[in-house]
């Protein structure tokens, strides 16, 4: 529940972030006359999200048991790569972020409530499609049929509209490179094993070979319908028995990406450490305000 309730939250976060520049930007200058086709395209976007996991959910349920693994395994590895890029984009352009979309609102103002209504679904759909895909992997990775999982998103996003609307009233304060920073590497864990779950489906769906060739089985210790086993199942969807496969793609994918992540911007590149970035970061004065009566 917590993995999923992390996904919620970072998430919605950054989709309640470009929400409020958005507005504060129109209430601002003010272009109150255009928050009504701005709304239109974030509704837009939410629902098609909201439709995009209603599709994962219920069309996968009337394939064949080979079908449902081959189906879960391929898109559990696009959520994790769609994952790893926002993660890794969001640390590297989140200090031009608000400049962007105040470029793309004026061009969109410019040519009428056509492109207001495209700029605000585009900018919120993305994050809508990721989380949609990411949530449908994690829980489809978690297996266990309850109801928690999706009461983790939930409540992610809840908190995530609610910490918006309070960034929005110039309420609260956080450093947001911090926490962006802290959250895309708990992501990252997160990822590993919704990776590593995908590639057990994929063998279970003969796609891969090794099935049977477990790395290790801790079962005695750690069962799975223990307290214990429940909790690190639904944080980092722990398997007592997994494959050697799977124990290879999550080393493989988690130490290099959390190494880099956690790197100082720009090391990777080679141009050494450089400051983090300063627009809602260490700057958090900067979060969009609403003006003044």
């Amino acid at each position: 529940m917590f993995s999923n309730y992390l996904i919620g939250l970072r998430e919605g976060l950054e989709a309640s972030l470009v929400v409020c520049i958005l507005i504060a930007y129109l209430v601002k200058t003010g272009r109150r006359d255009a928050l009504k086709p701005v709304w239109t395209g974030i509704a837009v976007a939410v629902a098609l999200a909201l439709a995009f996991g209603c599709v994962l959910e219920f069309g996968s349920q009337e394939l064949t048991f080979e079908a449902q693994e081959a189906l879960g395994g391929s898109l559990s590895v696009l959520a994790v790569c769609l994952v790893t890029w926002m993660v890794f984009w969001m640390r590297r352009t989140a200090r031009h972020l608000k400049a962007e979309l105040h470029g793309k609102l004026d061009a969109a103002l410019a040519m009428g409530t056509g492109a207001l209504v495209v700029t605000a679904f585009l900018a919120v759909g993305r994050e809508g499609l990721e989380t949609a895909l990411f949530v449908w992997a994690s829980v489809h990775a978690a297996g266990d049929g309850s109801p928690r999982p999706l009461i983790g998103v939930a409540l992610g996003l809840a908190t995530a509209v609610l910490l918006g609307w309070l960034f929005y009233r110039g309420a609260l304060r956080i450093n947001l490179a911090k926490f962006f920073t802290w959250t895309g590497a708990l992501l990252v864990v997160v990822a590993a094993g919704v990776l590593a779950y995908g590639f057990h489906d994929l063998q279970e769906a003969d796609w891969l070979p090794g099935l049977t060739n477990l790395a290790f089985d801790v079962s005695g210790a750690v069962p799975p319908d223990s307290w214990y086993g429940t909790l690190l199942k639904g944080v980092f969807n722990f398997q007592p028995d997994p494959t050697v496969l799977q124990v290879t793609v999550w080393l493989l994918y988690l130490v290099p990406t959390l190494a880099l992540f956690l790197a100082p911007v720009g090391f990777a590149s080679g141009k050494g450490k450089v400051k983090e970035p300063d627009e809602q970061g260490s700057r958090p004065s900067k979060a969009p305000q609403a003006p003044q009566a």
